[in-house]
């Protein structure tokens, strides 16, 4: 599913609201998670999962092109942990 999709689903099952109303909310909600990341935060949606970001150590790496050792920077990099709810629901197992 991608934002477009997640927007019109979300503004169907919500008849009261309007398109662009929901369009901002969707923003909204994304621009809060990006910016609590941005700043070292744990984002936890309960039943749904928990974003975080992970450091990743400076490293020698190889062009896979030419072989040529290449220093490849230490990063930050989000990652996603799935809740319980969540990993239950996609194995099959319901409560």
């Amino acid at each position: 599913m991608i934002r477009s999709e997640l927007i019109q689903k979300i503004a169907e099952e919500n008849p009261h609201l309007f398109q662009r109303d929901v369009e901002r909310i969707v923003a909204t909600i994304f621009d809060e998670i990006t910016e609590a990341l941005a700043r070292g935060e744990r984002v936890e949606l309960r039943g749904f999962g928990a974003f975080s970001v992970k450091k990743r150590d400076a490293r020698v790496g190889r062009n896979p092109r030419t072989g040529e050792s290449v220093d490849v920077a230490e990063k930050a990099v989000p990652f996603f942990k799935t809740g319980k709810l969540l990993r239950d629901r996609l194995n099959g197992i319901e409560e």
